[in-house]
């Protein structure tokens, strides 16, 4: 169990703790302040509801309802992190369709949000009285850059607006969540986090709807002025409960920059762990369809697999963060782990009807989905070996490594299709050109598990 320190410099920055024993260092206050609650009450649920929604702009553009097919996906590295609908539509577009940087535009924005997450934290631990207003000032930038797009001649400027741009103002804006969590909820972070994850799932069952029909009538450039907007108006409201809980401190607290548990063996076989899983996490999203299609499944039905996918995963992601609250961080990833491990190798790799796909999109949504919800867990099993590690910066590091894998796995899982030795010699989906997919995800997923075998072994 963690060791409660009893002098000012060693309490939790920014703590009630250190609140009472140094209230100097803190702006009116008193050691009779009365704080929102924990785990409860109006404030944090609204802090929360700002979190799913900020969630649902920024990680929902970026689910991947990729309904172009499996030649577009090959000639633009087959892992495009960018809008899939967006993607299609781009290629069909005479100013882009001759060019091969269409996929950069999301390998930019989702690799920027996750890889920059620790720098941003960073810079909101340097500047404390800065950090309530990173949310405004990322949203502005995501909304500018999206505006800023419409006006793009060539792939370049859309890479630096929705690519670059966004990619800057979707983590500015979304840091404080991970930032403020720690203080909203204790006992229940677990589940607020997967609350929070879920909001990406919801909104990528939602957006690729909306962005088509938008596409379609009103082309790009109208698309991403409308975007911009209403994606000001719908998060705008929810800014101002976008805030901290405790007192803004009046020094800097250098002392949650301690980087010391990246060298714990603890950290590095978590962070191994993560980074495995990320690499094959979302190769099924991008290959389900066009899949689907190729054993005779209609364009509804082919997206239907996505959709199934991200609706699953929002249960998952709440279920996860729930248990994630009552149990090991070992145990949930044990689930997580053997759900999707066995969904890949079994049902989707041996699927050759449609029915079979639709099952497996449900199953791995449901724990593949869900991994994301434990690292909760994560952060306090490696605090619970580093006490003096800050909660903020291990769970930005954990995002960072999400973003090494899901940086990798693009042109990986890319190179996979194009020397597959199994087409049409194998049964079900191994012999249908995307075997070595499946099987690389698979092994992706077994190998998040390196930590549960470190566990076991009393490694860790």
């Amino acid at each position: 169990m963690e060791t409660r320190r009893s002098s000012c410099s060693n309490s939790q920055p920014g703590s009630e703790a250190q609140i009472r024993l140094c209230p100097e260092k803190f702006d009116n206050v008193s050691t009779e302040q009365k704080l929102p609650p924990v785990d409860g009450g109006f404030q944090a649920w609204m802090f929360l509801g700002a979190c799913v929604m900020l969630e649902a702009l920024i990680w929902g553009m970026f689910r991947r309802d990729c309904r172009c097919d499996r030649t577009e996906a090959n000639n633009v590295t087959g892992f495009a992190f960018a809008f899939g609908v967006f993607q299609k539509y781009y290629h069909a577009h005479e100013a882009f369709q001759d060019s091969n940087m269409v996929a950069v535009i999301g390998t930019c924005a989702t690799g920027i949000s996750y890889l920059s997450c620790p720098l941003v934290i960073i810079a909101m631990i340097l500047l404390p009285t800065m950090g309530r207003w990173f949310s405004t000032i990322g949203l502005t930038i995501m909304c500018l850059s999206l505006a800023l797009g419409s006006f793009s001649q060539n792939v370049t400027h859309l890479v630096l607006s929705q690519g670059v741009g966004f990619g800057i103002g979707g983590c500015i804006a979304y840091s404080p969540s991970i930032l403020y969590m720690d203080e909203w909820f204790v006992n229940r972070k677990g589940l607020a986090f997967g609350i929070t994850w879920a909001g990406s799932g919801i909104s990528g069952i939602i957006f690729p709807i909306g962005l088509e029909k938008l596409l379609t009538r009103f082309g790009f450039e109208t698309t991403l002025r409308v975007i911009s907007v209403i994606m000001f108006v719908l998060a705008a409201p929810f800014l101002y409960f976008h805030r901290p809980r405790l007192p803004v401190s009046k020094s800097v607290a250098y002392n949650r920059l301690n980087f010391r548990f990246v060298y714990d063996k603890t950290f590095i076989f978590y962070q191994f762990s993560n980074i495995m899983e990320a690499i094959g996490f979302f190769l099924p999203g991008i290959y389900l369809p066009s899949h689907a299609r190729s054993i005779g499944a209609s364009d509804f039905v082919s997206s239907l697999t996505v959709t199934l996918l991200n609706l699953a995963s929002v249960f998952g992601s709440v279920t996860m963060g729930h248990l994630a609250d009552r149990y090991h961080a070992i145990t949930c990833i044990t689930i997580s782990t053997v759900g999707s491990t066995l969904s890949l190798f079994f049902l989707w790799g041996f699927a050759s009807t449609i029915p079979t796909l639709l099952v497996f999109s449900v199953a791995y949504g449901l724990f593949a989905g869900s991994y994301s919800a434990t690292w909760a867990g994560i952060t306090r099993e490696v605090r619970h070996v580093n006490p003096t590690a800050d909660a903020t910066m291990i769970f930005g590091l954990i995002a960072f490594g999400r973003g090494i894998g899901n940086v990798v796995s693009g042109p990986f899982s890319e190179a996979l299709l194009k020397v597959d030795p199994w087409v049409d010699s194998a049964i079900g989906a191994y012999g249908s050109g995307y075997g070595l997919v499946i099987m690389c995800a698979g092994i992706s997923a077994f190998m998040s598990g390196l930590c549960i075998f470190a566990h076991h072994f009393k490694v860790i």
